[in-house]
């Protein structure tokens, strides 16, 4: 981890949410109490920043400086709301093609699918608050800095991110080793929303029931599984042929 991925100290992590840098997630040292972390605790849920409890020895393995308890990951982007994203993509003429990630835990991996959505012209990514690899110094690097052209929305549940999507008149795909079909028999000329999960542990199954259709890449080595963000990059490029009769 990169220096600048991360702030420490109560006074400096106040100041930083006061003067809008962007916040991903702060640790707080169990059992902590004073007067100024109370008042870092209230810009914290006033400002909906994610935050963890946790014990002093996490926070020292990140740094042995003078922390005080409290140490804040910084993002490299501005967060959206997919509540607010998708009605303007709809407003714009658009058949969106949205990007949903689960459990993908590799920076690398991340930063790779996030270059392949961007030239394949995606145009929202979704992740949730937890169980993600971070987007940070890393990501930005292995992206090539295409992180700064896909608009990110980082949400609490993926489930109630699906049913939003779904309610909204978004088909839902996952592409999972259980699909009974092809990925390039599916109709990805629709809204859509294409759902990755890490290679290792899949789509959860909370996110995989909500999805309107399984699909699977066929695979015809010794090798169980792809890349994840090949089968991404194969996902994505499906939906731009299809959308653009190639």
């Amino acid at each position: 981890m990169e220096k600048e991925d991360y702030i420490y100290g109560t006074r400096t992590i106040i100041e930083a949410i006061r003067t809008g840098r962007f916040i991903e997630r702060v640790l707080i040292r169990k059992g902590i109490e004073n007067e100024l972390f109370s008042e870092l605790f209230q810009l914290i849920r006033q400002n909906n920043i994610p935050h963890q409890s946790v014990p002093v020895e996490k926070i020292n393995r990140i740094t042995r400086k003078n922390h005080q308890g409290v140490l804040a990951f910084l993002s490299a982007v501005e967060f959206y709301e997919i509540e607010t994203l998708l009605p303007g993509l709809f407003e714009s003429g658009k058949d969106p093609l949205i990007l949903v990630l689960d459990q993908i835990t590799d920076v690398r991996n991340l930063g790779a699918i996030i270059r392949s959505a961007d030239c394949g012209g995606v145009n929202c990514i979704v992740i949730p608050e937890k169980g993600m690899a971070r987007i940070g110094s890393d990501a930005v690097k292995t992206s090539a800095g295409a992180i700064f052209s896909v608009p990110v929305c980082k949400v609490k549940s993926l489930p109630y991110a699906l049913k939003f999507l779904k309610n909204s008149g978004v088909k839902t795909i996952a592409a999972t080793e259980k699909g009974k079909r092809i990925y390039t028999q599916a109709d990805m000329n629709v809204p859509l929303a294409i759902v990755m999960g890490a290679e290792d542990k899949g789509i959860s199954p909370a996110v995989l029931q909500l999805c309107d259709e399984h699909l699977q890449i066929p695979l015809f080595g010794k090798i169980e599984s792809l890349n994840v963000s090949v089968a991404t990059g194969l996902m994505i490029y499906e939906a731009v042929r299809q959308r653009h009769q190639m």
